[in-house]
């Protein structure tokens, strides 16, 4: 079902812009991960490890939904549709497992958050977990990127539901059983 041209707008525009504010985001979370792990002074150390909280929780995770809730209502509102291509069922995919796994990154965010909170996380202290900060952070950003060149470039390819919807298109199918539908 297409959607009239102001409402997709207005959808295209608030994906682009959850997405777009997801990505900067977490180029900002990195900054941060990375400020953190190789600061010497110890109250930035611990000032960026809050801020990574607070920025993660009240910014990225909000935006990560709305960006799958948007990236969702524009796909079923559009030709394109949310099952036809695969480049919008792998962004789908993408946005899915990067949003789960936000979810689990930020349980490790937490923790760093509060050790930073009573100590000054001087040296070694979970040098594991703010390494993985930086990586996941890192790593976030990589998918992101991927899910904005899908975007711009729209590979190629039909999955079996697109070529099916596409064959009923053009042979006329679809308007005989949408009448057969309303007959009783």
């Amino acid at each position: 079902m297409a959607m009239p041209p102001a409402l997709r707008r207005l959808a295209l525009t608030a994906h682009v812009a959850s997405s777009v504010g997801w990505l900067g985001s977490v180029a900002v979370f990195l900054a941060l991960a990375v400020g953190g792990l190789t600061g010497q002074d110890a109250e930035r150390v611990r000032g960026a490890y809050l801020a990574l909280e607070t920025t993660g929780w009240y910014v990225i995770v909000p935006l990560a939904f709305a960006s799958l809730l948007t990236g969702i209502v524009q796909s079923l509102g559009t030709v394109w549709g949310l099952l036809r291509h695969y480049w919008v069922l792998a962004k789908l995919a993408l946005t899915v497992v990067a949003t789960l796994l936000l979810l689990l990154h930020m349980q490790v965010a937490g923790r760093v958050a509060e050790a930073a909170a009573r100590t000054d996380l001087s040296g070694g202290d979970l040098r594991g977990m703010r390494v993985q900060l930086v990586v996941d952070a890192a790593a976030a950003v990589a998918v992101l990127l991927t899910t904005t060149a899908l975007s711009i470039c729209k590979p190629r390819g039909l999955t079996r539901y697109g070529w099916r919807m596409q064959r009923e298109r053009r042979s006329g199918h679809k308007v005989v059983l949408l009448v057969a539908e309303r007959c009783p």
